[in-house]
């Protein structure tokens, strides 16, 4: 194996965990976002309950 088949490897290898760790995040933040969002409507829902 040459130099330039352990480069081509290296970077596929790289290039694969790059796109996975993408995926992880994006459907981490989705989540946090509807989350996020369930929690904020539920607030507003009973806000007369609220008392500072």
């Amino acid at each position: 194996m040459n130099s330039s088949e352990k480069v081509y490897r290296t970077m596929t290898v790289t290039g694969a965990g790059n796109i996975a760790l993408g995926i992880v995040v994006l459907v981490s933040g989705i989540a946090c976002g509807v989350l996020a969002i369930v929690s904020g409507a539920k607030i507003l829902k009973r806000k007369s309950d609220i008392i500072f």
